[in-house]
């Protein structure tokens, strides 16, 4: 399994605030782009030729995997789905067999290994990832059927099911092209009512291959794996990454010029890069990884699976438990963070923050994201239209890149502000906010005479 397609020119509205400025496989998850995990995914498990098919803000991707080696583009000009992304690219393989991943998932290279070794053992000409679905809902996923080591259908947003599409395909060249061709550019198999968009998705040529009695192996993921498709999907792609890449760390790794002050209480491990410092009064319970140039000082208490990027400064009595925080923040003062932070984000002081905060994005002192309704329910989003209930992370806030909130802003569970825009001081905020938008509270005053003769002088 020499060659991949990687598919990165899709619009990712669904995952706004996040994909309205940026394209979504650029998204840091873990401090990387997305997609360049992929691609460095697909490396690490063989792929000595991999084609990245761009669109939408094809220049961010670019940018950010350009310097691969193996990594060559191919530019998809009508975005009508992943069939025809695919094709856009296949004239350009070098191999029989190859790999289609999507740009915008996150998961352990094991699946990746996982599949192309299952493939290579049976005569199957296509192999497809599958997903047990736990606790997801169906009607959410494009859903498969399974008999023994085989999928025997597809059926797109069903009202039941077991497992899921991950997207992730390994295929034969000269017989599954003529079914990318043939598909329809509509997914057919539905339930009765369901409404399919026109996109020509892959998932329908696998369809067209099992009508015509060609075996399509299933394999099931092994390790976690998250399609970053809705906001909550980047707090719990971070999330699930930070754990995978916190149990891989059986010993502490302290990188050249690097220092831990004595005074420093540390139950747990830590890799710190060059000429980072934790200082004293400093509290770790749990597994730090740190980048280089970063300054984690004077009572700060981190707690749980923690990544921090380089060039930050981490003080003063602040509690951050179970986050990844980008390159170049600042989180000070008694100020509480779980989740996540972009690169450049500033929590100076008194503030509590719960769920995804976008690049250059300033915190105003005792803004506070709530976390807890009062009837304990899970805060349901609108995504293109339709009303979900995240399965992960309901009642963080989501909020896009270059925001600012101003002093005592409360934002209540589940809310979504929009890239370039303003929470004002004072503002409790009950509902999303659009991107390019300020929020003001309007104040009533009353105003009367007051003076000394009111206590009798």
């Amino acid at each position: 399994m020499y060659s991949a397609i990687v598919l990165a020119a899709g619009l990712g509205r669904k995952v706004w605030p996040y994909g309205e400025f940026r394209q979504k496989c650029t998204l840091p998850v873990a401090n990387t782009p997305i997609v360049r995990r992929v691609v460095e995914n697909l490396v690490q498990v063989g792929c000595g030729q991999i084609i990245v098919v761009v669109g939408h803000y094809a220049q961010q991707v670019r940018g950010a995997i350009a310097d691969i080696p193996e990594v060559t583009f191919v530019t998809q000009q009508t975005l009508d789905g992943t069939a025809t992304a695919t094709l856009e690219a296949v004239k350009h393989l070098k191999n029989e067999r190859y790999l289609v991943v999507p740009g915008d998932i996150v998961t352990a290279p094991d699946n990746l290994r996982n599949l192309i070794n299952e493939y290579s053992k049976q005569e199957a000409e296509a192999a497809v990832l599958m997903q047990p679905l736990g606790h997801e809902d169906a009607s959410n996923w494009l859903c498969a059927d399974i008999s023994g080591e085989c999928v025997t259908g597809i059926e797109g947003h069903p009202r039941g099911g077991s497992h899921r599409l991950c997207g992730v395909y390994a295929f034969k060249q000269k017989e599954t092209t003529p079914y990318l061709l043939r598909n329809p550019g509509i997914v057919t198999r539905v339930p009765v009512g369901g409404m399919p968009p026109p996109e020509s998705d892959i998932a329908q040529s696998i369809q067209l291959m099992i009508d015509d009695r060609r075996p399509v192996l299933a394999v099931e993921t092994t390790e976690f794996f998250v399609d970053v498709d809705k906001p909550w999907h980047v707090l719990e792609a971070n999330r699930r990454l930070m754990d995978y890449l916190a149990n891989q760390i059986e010993e502490d790794c302290i990188a050249k010029g690097a220092t831990i002050s004595e005074a420093a209480e540390i139950n747990g491990r830590v890799v710190l890069g060059e000429n980072s410092a934790i200082g004293p009064r400093v509290v770790i319970n749990g597994t730090l990884i740190a980048g280089a140039n970063n300054n984690i000082t004077n009572g700060a208490i981190l707690h749980g699976n923690l990544l921090v990027g380089n060039q930050c400064r981490i003080s003063d009595y602040c509690d951050i438990g179970n986050s990844v925080i980008g390159n170049r923040c600042i989180v000070g003062h008694g100020a509480e963070m779980s989740g996540v932070l972009f690169d450049k984000v500033y929590l100076y002081h008194y503030c509590e923050m719960s769920g995804v905060f976008g690049c250059a994005t300033d915190i105003g002192a005792a803004t506070v994201c709530g976390t807890l309704r009062f009837d304990d329910k899970d805060t349901p989003m609108q995504i293109e239209g339709r009303y979900e209930i995240p399965p992960y992370g309901a009642n963080a806030t989501y909020m896009g890149d270059y925001c600012r909130t101003g002093v005592n802003a409360i934002i209540m569970p589940g809310r979504r502000i929009g890239t370039y825009s303003v929470v004002g001081p004072g503002v409790i905020l009950y509902d999303d906010v659009p991107s390019k938008t300020m929020v003001m509270a309007k104040q009533e005053l009353i105003t009367k005479p007051w003076g000394p003769e009111r206590y009798g002088w």
